[in-house]
C-alpha cells in the first residue's frame, strides 16, 4: 500500500505540501489497489484529476481555439491508430512487455512521445490491465491466456499535445461474465458521451454510467474518474463516472477535452 504522506509534496503538482493542499480536508489521494499475478497498481503516481477523493478544486478547466483543437484531434488519431496496431498483435501467449516495447518504439520512430513512460516515476510506455485489475497495470512478463480480459491504456505526445484511449480486449474464448462487465463498460462509456452537450453539467456523464451499469447488475468505480486534457496530461474538469455532488458545479464548455472513463 502506497500512501501519500502528510509532509510530501502533493501529487496535484501545486509545489505545495500535502497537508497544506489536498491532504487538508480529505484522505489521502493515490493509495495503490491491490493486484495480483506481478501486476500492481500506481495510482500513487498519477495526478489526483484521476482520483475522487480530494477537496474541490476553483482552477477553470482550460478551453480550446480552434487551431488547438485540430492539434488534440491529430493527437488522438495517432493514438487511435496505435491502440489499432495492438489489437492485431494481442492475443494467447503475448507477453504485457512486448506490448509495451512495441507501443515505445512505434512511438518514438514515429516522432513522437509515449506520455506514460516516465511520467511521476510510472516505468513503462503503457498501462495494461488484466482480469481484476481495475487500471493502470504496469507491463511485466505475464502472458495473456485464453479468458483473459485485458485493457490496454495508451496517451501519445503529438506535437505537445495528449491523445489517450483505452480498449478492453477479449482473450480467446471468454467467461459470460467477463463479456458482460466488458460490453458493459463499453455501452456506459457511449451513455456518458450522448448524455451531454455545450451547457451539460459534468454530472449527467455520471447519472447515464450509473443508471445503466444498475440495471444490468454492475457497481461503478468511484476511485478513478475522468479528467480534462490537452498541453497537460491530467486537468481539468474532473469527469466522475458517478453523480458526485461536486460534478453538478461543472459545466461543460465548447472547447473544453476530457476523457470518459467508465470502470
Amino acid at each position: 500500500m502506497v500512501k501519500t504522506k502528510r509532509n510530501d509534496p502533493c501529487p496535484c503538482g501545486s509545489g505545495k505540501k500535502y497537508k497544506k493542499c489536498h491532504g487538508s480536508s480529505s484522505p489521502p489521494a493515490g493509495q495503490a489497489a491491490p493486484a495480483s499475478g506481478g501486476r500492481s497498481l500506481v495510482s500513487s503516481l498519477l495526478s489526483p484529476s484521476t482520483a475522487l477523493r480530494t477537496r474541490p478544486r476553483r482552477r477553470r478547466a482550460p478551453i480550446l481555439s480552434a487551431g488547438e483543437r485540430d492539434g488534440m484531434r491529430a493527437a488522438g488519431k495517432f493514438n487511435a491508430h496505435l491502440l489499432d496496431l495492438v489489437r492485431e498483435r494481442i492475443g494467447p501467449g503475448v507477453k504485457l512487455v512486448d506490448l509495451d516495447d512495441f507501443v515505445r518504439e512505434y512511438t518514438q520512430d514515429a516522432g513522437h512521445i509515449p506520455a506514460c513512460l516516465g511520467y511521476k516515476g510510472y516505468p513503462k510506455s503503457s498501462c495494461t490491465s488484466v482480469n481484476e485489475v481495475v487500471c493502470h497495470g504496469i507491463p511485466d512478463e505475464y502472458e495473456l491466456q485464453p479468458g483473459d480480459i485485458v485493457n490496454v491504456d495508451l496517451t501519445s505526445i503529438v506535437d505537445g499535445w495528449h491523445g489517450d484511449q483505452s480498449e478492453t480486449f477479449l482473450i480467446g474464448e471468454c467467461s459470460e461474465e467477463a463479456r458482460g462487465v466488458t460490453q458493459c463498460a463499453f455501452d456506459c462509456l457511449y451513455a456518458g458521451i450522448e448524455a451531454i452537450g455545450p451547457g451539460s453539467r459534468v454530472i449527467e456523464i455520471g447519472e447515464a454510467i450509473v443508471e445503466i451499469a444498475h440495471e444490468r447488475g454492475y457497481s461503478v468505480v468511484e476511485m478513478f474518474q475522468g479528467h480534462g486534457i490537452g498541453k497537460t496530461f491530467h486537468t481539468d474538469p474532473g469527469v466522475p463516472h458517478y453523480p458526485e455532488p461536486r460534478a453538478a458545479n461543472s459545466i461543460l464548455e465548447p472547447g473544453m477535452c476530457f476523457t470518459i472513463e467508465p470502470m
